[in-house]
């Protein structure tokens, strides 16, 4: 799977660009509208043609990052795919219970994270050494809670709480729970 820095990294670039253009639209128009003088009007056909340019632009943008979003085929595909491993994870009383001290995945391996919570709505997120997100979810009471993720490079991940759950929630956190070996 493509890092999720990655793409933040590329879609971010892509985006200011759009952004920077949908300026430049509004300047020139503001500029246009607005200066004293030649009382030249804004030809129209030159507007909508840059209009139109933008909202191609941006239609296609959001096609393209759509198709970079590294765990889409497996999120649409999920039925078809079994996982080589799968973590039972509960929640409860605002610590995590793993089922062992430390989570070894050997790489490539497809992984399913299945995580309960008996009393409050929790997040379950994977973080790497830098405190990067690589992904999470939210974990509520009585119902599915699950992930699939594929690891391509070896690390190791701690595991947050990534939702809200009072104060006793800002120390869900296990260091270096996960750890993904060639």
């Amino acid at each position: 799977m493509i890092d999720s820095n990655t793409v933040l990294t590329g879609q971010t670039i892509a985006y200011t660009f759009y952004v920077l253009a949908i300026m430049a639209l509004m300047g020139w128009f503001a500029y246009k509208v607005t200066r004293d003088g030649s009382r030249k009007e804004v030809k129209s056909a030159i507007f909508y043609s840059f209009v139109g340019f933008l909202v191609v632009l941006g239609v296609s943008l959001h096609i393209v990052t759509h198709e970079t979003i590294p765990w889409k085929s497996m999120d649409l595909n999920r039925a078809e795919i079994k996982a080589d491993k799968v973590f039972h994870i509960t929640m409860a009383n605002h610590e995590f219970q793993l089922p062992s001290n430390k989570l070894i995945i050997t790489k490539n391996e497809i992984v399913k994270f299945d995580v309960e919570s008996k009393d409050l709505t929790y997040g379950f997120g994977l973080f790497r050494s830098d405190n990067s997100m690589v992904f999470q979810m939210q974990v509520i009471p009585g119902h599915n809670n699950d992930i699939l993720w594929q690891f391509d490079r070896p690390a190791v991940y701690s595991i947050r709480s990534t939702e809200y759950s009072g104060p006793k929630g800002v120390n869900m956190i296990v260091r270096d729970a996960v750890e993904v070996v060639e």
